[in-house]
């Protein structure tokens, strides 16, 4: 089928109209239950992956035994 109009469209403004709607159409598909994270937050996290690590855990139980010794510190 062709369509006649005004204006060429190529193929490369197509693809972006595309892209554009696909990123739309699932950002309202795939909302957060929880709502959304604040921007600054966000920023923070990612600016903090790319700072090298830190620590290093040799297992999960002691990421958790860690992080309860943060807690009774910082409070």
């Amino acid at each position: 089928m062709v369509i006649k109009t005004s204006k060429k469209i190529t193929v490369n403004e197509l693809t972006k109209e595309v892209r554009i709607l696909r990123s739309f159409v699932i950002g309202l598909a795939l909302k957060d239950p929880e709502g959304e994270y604040r921007p600054e937050f966000v920023r923070n996290v990612l600016k903090a992956a790319k700072e090298p690590a830190t620590e290093e855990f040799i297992s999960a139980k002691d990421f958790l035994h860690r992080l309860e010794q943060l807690e009774k510190n910082e409070i």
